[in-house]
């Protein structure tokens, strides 16, 4: 038996809980994409609940349905286009008024729609009493109390969402705002008028409608004249005279009249439903929030987190890593002992295994910086995060909501450019889409990882550190730079809303890890094990090509030096001496085929491009990575692996072995990883670029300019380090 399909959608606040709710309902099954269109982020789950099959639509968060912000639009379209079988509103229960002016904008929308006062629990604690029962009778809604942090009230509310979606019970317009009898008036000739004039063939409800008429709604009066053409004119005239008559009646704006209405019937529901204790709760956001946003503390303690997130990615990542190590170290094993010699050893060992492996062996890093990340949003931290960067911002003439789109660079760059879309100034939206590459995303943790582990050790997560504080650093000169001449204007007023604090899920913790390291693994299976076959395809051919040395001979008297030396040792000492031996021979295949590249077609490559890199210490190899790195950042580990021959490798660490004996050295280990962190943006990233400015000439300009600044930094790094003796 097929189960009934019914569509659920969710609206909400930003900050009220809706995305935990969400989670709770679907937990891992969930599709993430764009809305049609647009690149604001779409979440669908599908469960089968109570025999029905259910798709949950969590929609942006909006503060109300006047289209303001693209937002506002996607939510209040798709309710009114997409028609979902029942509207979930989650409403904070701890700030009901604010919540309140968008539920009452989607009960004018003539749906079904229940509400949901969200995190009770914080109500409670402060003292505020709500009487759902009233709240419903008042409302003529479906009320109901949830804690979606601790997942409960979830099967509630999925029960009464059905029953309302299966009421045949007519919609309830009784309890909705009434506004001052002029403008309901106003409201019922134009509705009336309408009707008359399209036979009731309109795209929208005819009340709602009449309303965005008065509000003069550009995408209502453009929809309805698509619907009527013939009719278009005469609505929209309409629809002016009534806005006139309200102008001289009121002499103020009838939008902004009708807003204040809303509001009086909102402060009335408040009054009758909500009752506050007689005794004084300690507000624990506000008093938490006295130290970490302390005008002297608070970014001290900023810093030490994001130090403590990084310090934690490398040193509590180590474990996990080496385990994957060696579980690529048995694979190597194993596939070396079943493949014979030849063409298709090379291409699964060096270039599948080789190239993939030397990059997976990093998604311990990656899932703990994005659990961290995710800790960070979940608690209300990151919101605090631009409140303090808001001071350093107005040195660019940003302000501190620019700053989210920049941290949110940590995880990935184009999520971090999409989200300036929230940014009201299009100057502001391109400032910040033009310095976010600064900001180090993920794809160049397994760079940082590798060079800083093998040159700087215990020192390597103070290391990583350093480069992301680097990146803010140059954001902020370079947006310094860019307001006083490319993109002049006056600094933007910044009001943030700091949420309270929340507990995070453990479960929704979880799942935001999950959704973004999805592409991690997405691009193993895709990017970069393409990137890594066709590196070791231009890396093995041509054959032809003398070597420097005879590898051979070397290979044959470091055995026969090994055979004298366990002649005459001990078990330990030949244990000892096999191991010092197996390492040699190892090395020096390593350079044979390292030797063999050099005449390759990517060696050609590497050495025409060896003059640019040279000044910055990075050898052919380095440079060939680098260049591979405009597809995807991860590229440059794997094809490292790839050129420095580590594929059969059985050794632990083979890859900085290599580098070390290549001629890396830490100097020229540090310039390298400056030259990652600042250079161009990945395919991905510079197509979200064009996207976002509409705009190739941003672009280009982008891709110039980060590299140049990566060249110029590393070059002052690397030559400055020689001066003082550094190696």
């Amino acid at each position: 038996m097929t189960s009934k399909h019914l569509t659920i959608a969710l609206a909400g606040n930003p900050n009220s809980g809706k995305t935990t709710i969400f989670n709770n309902l679907t937990g891992t099954r969930q599709k993430v994409g764009n809305w049609p269109g647009v690149t604001v982020e779409k979440k669908e789950g599908r469960i089968n609940r109570f025999g029905y099959d259910l798709t949950v639509v969590d929609l942006p968060g909006t503060y109300s349905l006047t289209p303001f912000s693209i937002e506002e639009v996607i939510a209040r379209n798709f309710l009114l286009d997409e028609t979902p079988d029942v509207v979930i509103d989650i409403i904070d229960a701890s700030n009901l008024e604010r919540s309140l002016y968008l539920a009452t904008q989607i009960r004018e929308l003539d749906c079904k729609v229940l509400f949901a006062l969200n995190m009770a629990d914080m109500a409670q604690a402060r003292g505020t009493k709500i009487d759902a029962r009233k709240m419903s009778e008042l409302l003529d809604v479906p009320v109901m109390f949830t804690v979606g942090n601790r997942n409960e009230g979830m099967d509630d509310l999925l029960r009464a969402a059905i029953d309302l979606a299966e009421s045949a019970a007519p919609l309830p317009r009784s309890r909705r705002v009434k506004y001052t009898h002029d403008i309901e008036e106003a409201i019922g000739r134009l509705r009336d008028f309408m009707l008359n004039r399209t036979d009731g063939d309109l795209p929208y409800p005819p009340r709602w409608t009449a309303i965005k008429l008065i509000e003069d709604d550009q995408i209502v009066k453009e929809r309805l004249v698509a619907a009527a053409p013939a009719a278009g004119s005469a609505l929209l005239e309409a629809g002016r005279a009534e806005r006139r008559h309200l102008s001289a009646r009121y002499d103020e704006d009838p939008q902004i009249v009708m807003t204040d209405e809303r509001y009086g019937f909102i402060a009335g529901i408040v009054r009758e439903v909500q009752a506050s204790g007689t005794r004084q709760r300690v507000d624990l956001s506000r008093t938490i929030d006295l130290v970490l946003t302390h005008r002297i503390f608070g970014f001290p303690l900023f810093v030490f987190f994001i130090w403590a997130m990084f310090q934690l990615t490398f040193t509590l990542g180590e474990y996990p890593v080496q385990w994957i190590e060696a579980g690529v170290k048995l694979l190597t094993e194993a596939v070396g002992g079943f493949l014979p010699q030849g063409e298709l050893r090379g291409l699964v060992l060096d270039g599948v295994i080789a190239g993939v492996g030397s990059v997976i062996v990093f998604l311990p890093n990656i899932l703990i910086l994005f659990l961290c990340i995710a800790i960070f949003e979940d608690t209300g931290y990151m919101a605090r995060s631009a409140f303090l960067m808001d001071r350093i911002m107005h040195l660019i003439g940003l302000h501190g909501k620019s700053f989210i789109p920049m941290l949110m660079g940590f995880g990935c760059n184009v999520p971090a450019i999409m989200a300036a879309r929230t940014l009201e100034s299009e100057k502001d939206r391109i400032l910040t889409i033009l310095i976010t590459p600064f900001m180090s995303c993920s794809a160049k943790l397994p760079v940082y990882v590798v060079l800083a582990g093998a040159f700087f050790g215990a020192r390597a997560g103070t290391v990583i550190f350093g480069l992301y504080l680097l990146g803010i650093a140059l954001s902020i000169l370079t947006g310094r730079l860019f307001r006083s001449t490319l993109l002049k204007g006056a600094d933007a007023p910044f009001v943030m809303e700091l949420p309270p604090y929340r507990m995070p899920m453990a479960k929704s913790l979880l799942i935001h890890m999950w959704d973004r390291s999805k592409i991690f693994l997405r691009k193993m299976g895709q990017i970069i094990l393409l990137g890594s076959v066709i590196i070791w395809a231009l890396s093995t051919f041509p054959r032809e090509g003398s070597l420097k040395r005879d590898y051979a001979a070397e290979i044959r008297q470091a055995a026969a030096v090994a055979e004298a030396r366990r002649a005459v040792a001990g078990d330990a000492e030949s244990r000892e001496i096999e191991e010092v031996y197996a390492e040699t021979v190892a090395a020096l295949r390593r350079l044979e085929k390292s030797d063999r590249t050099e005449n390759s077609l990517i060696g050609r490559i590497g050495r025409f491009v060896e003059p640019a890199f040279a000044p910055l210490g990075i050898d052919w190899r380095g440079g060939v990575a680098l260049l591979s790195g405009f597809v995807a950042k991860e590229i440059v580990v794997s094809t490292l692996g790839v050129l420095h021959a580590v594929g059969d490798s059985e050794e632990e660490g083979a890859l900085e072995k290599a580098l070390a004996e290549a001629g890396m050295t830490p100097l020229s280990a540090l310039s390298m990883m400056v030259f990652v962190l600042l250079y161009l943006p990945c395919l991905a990233t510079t197509a979200a670029i064009r996207r976002e400015t509409g705009s190739y000439r941003w672009m280009f300009f982008s891709i110039g300019y980060s590299t140049s600044v990566a060249w110029l930094a590393a070059f002052l790094i690397y030559q400055a380090g020689r001066l003082l003796g550094f190696s």
